[in-house]
């Protein structure tokens, strides 16, 4: 979602007559978008912010602007601790960004700009066509949360569930079409909550699965909580519609999953997981886990191993609990540390060879690649299967934009590697 906010930023300041540059001693606007999930946030903005005053020393200081998170989360703090910093703006305020450097530019004073405006954000967006040309585009339709999991800082920075309208985000999307975007990744903190006026994430999967040119469409991030039946069936009929699923879980055992205010159980959990094998056979799953949350036994952690083991995720974020300040969880008591990182170590050696042994079935199996771009090495090129697997190739042709049927040869931890089936029709292809 970061990198959907940076790229309508640079949208919008286009207005400005502001462009990017990779030089950051041309600058003059430096903004740093930021995330306040993990820990130490704050402490990267202040080190970036020094990096920047190192390069402007010995001449006229750019306007330097926090935006994201860290700025909702902790915006007067940054304004008392850094002179250098002239203003702040919270994720759904950033649409004010131009009014915020016009006042800069002519007034000497700082600005906080985060309130909470998330309806007045997206009628503005909707006025910024959006130039994103990527192949693979993010387009954001749902933002904030109102599930409160305990040790989770998104309320508080991003706000109450909002969705946008469809005609915004179906406009979007064939602006992103146009300019030769061929998979849409939709985003939401809570995504599959999106409900516009009784419109939900189901029927705005059809909507966008009518987009001529539009070849595939994925979306992230979901709650298991939201996963009704018509968004189960979808899974079923859409055929534009990836199958992979990103579907967090955080914990194992139930008695954690409570703890942490997720509102629902292991059971009700794979009873999901369950249902959408039952509509797409090839559907595969990835997730993340909060490994020694406070109150986790060993008996909590070989409840998540014994899940891990049970669903085979392809693709798992596992992270040692981190308390976010202003949260619920902040004041539980800590896990010891060396307890902790030896849980996290075991269950990553887990999830690896879950990983290692998948990839390893693709070898000699046949996928379809959308392939984005060159690789930097001469004559490969890189794409994603059906499954967001990463794959390169070899080729003398431009493959960017294509999808192509791949034979893989070989991987490694994180890739695919393989060659394109010359005339695409393979007797069958990877589940």
């Amino acid at each position: 979602m970061n990198a959907y906010d940076s790229d309508r930023i640079l949208d919008l300041i286009k207005k400005n007559n502001y462009v990017p540059t990779n030089d950051i001693k041309e600058a003059d606007c430096y903004i740093l978008n930021t995330c306040h999930i993990r820990e130490k946030a704050t402490d990267k903005v202040y080190h970036e912010v020094g990096r920047v005053k190192k390069e402007f020393r010995d001449k006229k200081k750019p306007i330097v602007l926090i935006t994201g998170c860290v700025a909702q989360a902790e915006g007067e703090v940054l304004l008392q601790k850094e002179k250098y910093i002239d203003g702040v703006i919270g994720p759904q305020s950033y649409h004010e960004i131009n009014k915020v450097i016009s006042n800069l530019e002519i007034k000497d004073e700082r600005i906080n700009e985060t309130e909470f405006e998330t309806i007045a954000k997206f009628d503005q967006l909707d006025l910024v066509h959006n130039t994103n040309d990527d192949i693979s585009s993010f387009l954001t339709i749902q933002e904030g949360c109102d599930k409160f999991c305990k040790f989770c800082v998104v309320p508080y920075t991003r706000g109450p569930e909002y969705s946008r309208s469809p005609l915004q985000i179906i406009s979007e999307a064939k602006q992103l079409v146009e300019n030769g975007c061929k998979e849409i990744i939709l985003l939401g903190q809570n995504v599959n909550a999106y409900n516009f006026k009784n419109k939900k994430l189901s029927d705005l999967l059809y909507s966008l699965s009518e987009i001529k040119d539009l070849q595939r469409i994925r979306y992230t991030t979901s709650h298991p909580k939201d996963f009704t039946e018509d968004l189960i069936e979808v899974h079923g009929k859409c055929k534009k519609l990836m199958p992979l699923l990103h579907l967090p879980v955080q914990s194992g055992s139930t008695k954690i999953l409570k703890s942490m205010n997720r509102n629902h159980t292991v059971e009700e959990y794979l009873e999901v997981i369950n249902k959408l094998k039952a509509k797409n056979p090839s559907i595969k799953f990835s997730s993340d886990f909060i490994i020694a949350y406070p109150g986790e036994t060993e008996n909590d952690f070989d409840k998540s191993l014994k899940l891990m083991k049970q669903v085979e995720y392809i693709n798992s974020y596992s992270f040692i609990f981190s308390a976010r300040p202003g949260t619920p969880a902040a004041n539980l008591g800590k896990i010891q540390l060396e307890i902790a990182k030896e849980r996290l170590s075991i269950f990553q050696k887990v999830a690896d060879k879950i990983k290692s042994n998948y990839r390893n079935g693709l070898i000699n199996s046949y996928v379809k690649v959308l392939f984005e771009n060159k690789a930097r090495s001469e004559n490969k090129y890189f794409g994603r299967d059906e499954h967001f697997n990463s794959v390169i190739v070899n080729s003398n042709e431009d493959l960017s934009g294509m999808i192509k049927t791949v034979q893989i040869n070989s991987c490694n931890h994180n890739t695919l590697f393989g060659e394109v089936v010359l005339n695409d029709k393979p007797k069958e292809y990877a589940a």
